[in-house]
């Protein structure tokens, strides 16, 4: 069973925001991965046994999880669905709106804010982080409403300039990035186009992130092997069973 293929359960809310450049770690490593997208006609959320292997969280622009009426509207369901990935020890990767489904299921609160888009390099606070890999510093891209406010037992392994969680830990194998570690600039061009609601004057912050693929994609390379040894995600072969 060592050498099976693996298959995680992709939660999308927008089919603008996808796993972007993460999508190329995974499938280097055979790691199969499907999308759910419960925003479509015939969408659903799925079943314990669809994400028994994974559960992947993903952002969606301007819906967040504070009440009102710009809440994701499978908020609640999702949040019950992770709590119970939690409980039986489902490994979790949750980003941006994820990050705040993560958070509240795990017994944290969400601070209400308004929709915004950064760029910010976020800093390592726990040199054991990702099993040693993430690293000192990295680009920790956002575009989304709220923010997550970690339970007492989270661990926060990575702070943005103004000393919020950038990516959190609940658990042995649940992590939490504000920010879209594999973002892509046209993940965002597209929600903009999107979504009547958007942050004032998008283009410098966009025009900055065009000139930000090679540092985006460095950040990555270790941050996802420290990812497939925390979750438990690798192959027989993979490098990511050196030790660190």
């Amino acid at each position: 069973m060592a050498d099976r293929i693996r298959a995680l359960a992709v939660i999308q809310h927008d089919s603008a925001e996808y796993l972007g450049l993460i999508e190329d770690h995974l499938e280097g490593r055979r790691i199969r991965f499907r999308y759910f997208r419960p925003f479509t006609t015939d969408g659903r959320l799925p079943g314990s046994a669809e994400r028994a292997e994974g559960l992947v969280l993903l952002g969606a622009g301007p819906w967040g999880g504070a009440p009102g009426p710009q809440r994701l509207p499978t908020f609640e369901q999702e949040v019950a669905l992770t709590a119970d990935a939690l409980v039986h020890g489902v490994p979790i990767l949750a980003i941006g709106l994820g990050a705040l489904i993560l958070c509240v299921a795990g017994g944290g609160t969400i601070e209400p804010a308004p929709l915004s888009f950064e760029i910010d390099v976020a800093e390592r606070t726990a040199a054991d982080a990702l099993d040693g890999y993430l690293p000192g510093r990295f680009p920790s891209v956002r575009y989304g409403r709220d923010r997550p406010r970690p339970p007492p037992a989270a661990r926060v392994l990575a702070v943005d300039a103004a000393q919020r969680p950038a990516l959190f830990q609940i658990g042995a194998r649940a992590f939490g990035f504000t920010g879209h570690p594999g973002v892509k600039s046209a993940m965002i061009e597209d929600l903009i186009m999107e979504f009547p609601e958007s942050p004032p004057d998008p283009g410098p912050l966009l025009a900055a992130l065009r000139t930000m693929n090679a540092a985006i994609e460095d950040a990555l390379v270790p941050m996802m092997t420290g990812l497939v040894r925390c979750m438990g995600w690798m192959g027989p072969d993979d490098p990511a069973r050196a030790p660190g």
